[in-house]
């Protein structure tokens, strides 16, 4: 006998139990980035591989370890998109969207890596992700965090600290490599495999490693803080001026160099201790050389990506947020086909006329205990219950299933609207 098949590890299903919270989040997101100006922009979830490698960086755990890849039936190399920076980045100089303009766009959707599963950490997992582009100031950096902030206290998120440093300029950074180079050989035989890799590739990427053993010889390095050249200096300067006048709190934490090798100067992380180990709910930064990487003009960009999945179980955790879903009236019908087929009716013309409401109808009959059983079990806050008494006297008897909502009544269509409206 075969077995049931299964969704793939680390790939998950939204229940209906669990979708009210998702729709209530995507909701809240969306208020705040058109808020701000931002506008969507939809991407394949398919890109060439060479894209992310370009983009990314061959030398880092998301490209060498955790990338879905294959070859399709043209031979073509293609990938499940990790992250969505890049598969911006490509449609904007595509599209032409970055001649002569500023851009300040955002997205959503599965993102996929193959990595160990653990709690709000998945092998299809769902972004948010913001980007900008023709903004060298650092006001862009403030905006972004300030949106962050934001949504934060619309999602009733209060337990997180926001980290940032300056990564410097492309020249800084080549000095302070050499500099890392020099102290880490010193040090070669307590570096494990993946650090003595990096050490030859890629060495700021050490300053990253999440080995314990290694925590000693990381603080102890070299600060790239040294190497800022003047203009990173300044920049970094007036971003926290931004942020301290906006009264949002922040963490200076200069081994935050963050996984992807776009990064230039300012960098962040809002981060939360209620998720264990792995405590990044929301991170980004600027990348300003990124565009001219992947083929167009040199433009200046910045954005952050938050990951939906860590963000709802912080929320469950917190437990106060109730996100709604049910209906706000359960339509309960009483008698033969002839109340069916008017009271289905009736049901049209109240949805036309109260904008907004959640209306639920009992299909498939059954008794009116029945009926008022599945009203209850669906959350709904009212029964509006039509029968053939109500149908010919054309009423409607309201009957609140909360003892906060009052009494049942017998109201008419024109009584019945305004009631309603208070429901939504």
């Amino acid at each position: 006998m075969s077995q049931h098949l299964q969704s793939i590890r680390g790939m998950h299903d939204v229940l209906p139990a669990d979708s009210a919270l998702w729709q209530w989040f995507e909701s809240q997101v969306m208020a705040v980035v058109n808020g701000y100006g931002y506008q969507e922009i939809r991407m394949p979830l398919v890109e060439k591989t060479a894209l992310f490698k370009r983009s990314i960086g061959e030398v880092t755990d998301i490209v060498e370890k955790e990338m879905y890849t294959f070859d399709d039936r043209n031979g073509d190399s293609l990938t499940l998109r990790p992250e969505g920076t890049a598969s911006c980045v490509r449609a904007c100089i595509q599209h032409g969207l970055l001649h002569n303009q500023q851009q300040r766009l955002w997205y959503q959707g599965p993102m996929f890596r193959h990595e160990r599963p653990q709690k709000g950490r998945y092998r299809q997992f769902h972004q948010v992700g913001v980007e900008t582009f023709g903004i060298p100031g650092p006001e862009v950096e403030a905006e972004l965090i300030a949106m962050t902030a934001r949504l934060w206290q619309l999602l009733g998120i209060q337990e997180v600290r926001l980290e940032i440093n300056s990564l410097g300029s492309p020249e800084a950074r080549q000095v302070y490599r050499e500099r890392l180079v020099e102290y880490f050989q010193g040090y070669e035989a307590d570096l494990d495999e993946d650090s003595r890799r990096r050490l030859k590739e890629n060495p700021l990427r050490i300053l990253d490693s999440k080995n314990p053993k290694l925590k000693n010889l990381i603080e102890a390095a070299p600060s790239l803080e040294d190497a800022l050249d003047e203009a990173s200096i300044q920049h970094f300067a007036q971003l926290r001026q931004m942020l301290d006048r906006m009264g949002i709190a922040y963490v200076v934490n200069p081994r935050l160099v963050r996984g992807l090798d776009y990064y230039t100067r300012t960098v962040f992380e809002w981060i939360t201790e209620s998720l264990g180990a792995q405590g990044t709910i929301c991170a980004g930064g600027r990348y300003d050389g990124l565009v001219e990487q992947l083929g167009g003009k040199s433009v200046p960009a910045a954005g952050f990506a938050m990951g939906i999945e860590r963000l709802l179980a912080l929320i469950q955790s917190n437990g106060d947020i109730q996100p709604g879903g049910e209906p706000h009236a359960y339509v309960v019908l009483v008698g033969g086909p002839e109340v069916l087929e008017q009271g289905y009716a009736m049901t049209e013309k109240i949805r036309a006329s109260v904008p907004g409401l959640r209306l639920q109808v009992n299909l498939g009959g059954g008794s009116i205990k029945s009926q008022m059983k599945k009203a209850d079990k669906r959350g709904a806050r009212v029964a509006l219950i039509i029968g053939d008494d109500e149908l010919q006297a054309g009423t409607v008897s309201f009957k609140p299933l909360r003892k906060a909502d009052g009494e049942q009544q017998v109201l008419h269509l024109k009584d019945l609207f305004p009631a309603l409206e208070k429901l939504v």
